[in-house]
């Protein structure tokens, strides 16, 4: 196998799945049914949601609008205690997932919220999807990198259990195959290189890594990660045979010594939990970035 990166169909479309399916009336939707909450009160519930069946729905892009961004220090309680009110149905995705509008006192940001009733079954994946985007971020705050944006666990929300993620306001023409030439990426991609290694990421294509109108790396879609068996599958092999940057070994070498957060024991198990360690020790004891032997553990689609 050569070890030059794959490079992306040039078919691919680029930032299609930023596109919003409006609910003007969540009634009349043929995504909802009756009794869907849309303000956050305790009243009512989302209806059963059909998700994925968006074929005939053109999807219209929104305007972004905040009084804080991902980045910001408040922007975790503003997701854990805002209220959650729906904006519509981010098309494109095999689970369901909404965009929100979050409300905290004079406060407010969109955010993506993942809730476990739409998840469609995986034969190698338990349901709850949700709580290992949770975890990813708290995985990313833990090793200092703060690649994920702001993840939280959401029990009261209208379709019941699930995450909300911050919505980053991304330039959304650009993925991991158009930034990686960047010398102001090099110190990000290496730490999400590394953070998915250690999280055992699944499914990294390159249009879940966005950048923000200040340059900022983020990395989305993290639901397939933390599985006991190895099962990395990411476009990020560039680095193949590099040392490890002084910042990630000693990154590293701070979570295997003071352990995973306590907050990730109610969102793994406890093997999933160990062989995150376990693989945070081997990266670390190698003192590099592996190479792909094989040639398969690339995601599909790339982007």
């Amino acid at each position: 196998m050569s070890d030059s990166p794959i490079e992306p169909p040039s078919d691919s479309d680029e930032g299609e799945w930023a596109a919003v399916d409006w609910v003007t009336d969540a009634d009349d939707s043929d995504f909802y049914t009756d009794g869907l909450n849309v303000d956050g009160s305790d009243d009512d519930e989302f209806g059963d949601a059909e998700f994925g069946d968006d074929d005939e729905s053109s999807g219209e892009p929104f305007i972004y609008e905040a009084t804080m961004e991902p980045g910001d220090a408040g922007m975790a309680e503003l997701l854990s205690k805002g209220t959650i009110e729906l904006l519509g149905l981010m098309p494109w995705s095999s689970n369901g997932a909404y965009l929100v509008q979050v409300r905290l006192g004079d406060d407010f940001a969109p955010a993506v919220y993942k809730p476990e009733s739409g998840e469609l079954p995986l034969w190698d994946f338990p349901s709850g999807l949700w709580r290992r985007e949770v975890a990813s971020y708290e995985l990313s705050e833990a090793l200092g990198f703060s690649v994920v944006p702001p993840t939280v666990s959401r029990l009261d929300a209208g379709a019941g259990p699930g995450s909300v993620q911050a919505f980053v306001p991304a330039q959304f023409e650009h993925h991991y195959f158009t930034l990686r030439e960047d010398p102001d990426h090099a110190v990000a991609f290496r730490q999400l290189c590394a953070f998915d290694l250690v999280a055992n990421s699944t499914d990294r294509k390159g249009g879940h890594c966005l950048t923000d109108a200040n340059g900022r790396i983020w990395a989305i879609d993290n639901g397939l990660t933390f599985h006991v068996e190895f099962k990395i599958r990411t476009v990020i092999w560039d680095f193949a045979g590099e040392r490890l940057p002084g910042t990630v070994a000693d990154a590293l070498d701070r979570l295997i010594s003071d352990g995973l957060p306590a907050s990730m024991e109610e969102l793994l198990d406890p093997d999933e939990r160990a062989n995150t360690l376990h693989r945070a020790r081997g990266l670390l004891a190698s003192a590099e970035f592996p190479y792909d032997r094989s040639g398969r553990r690339y995601p599909w689609p790339l982007v």
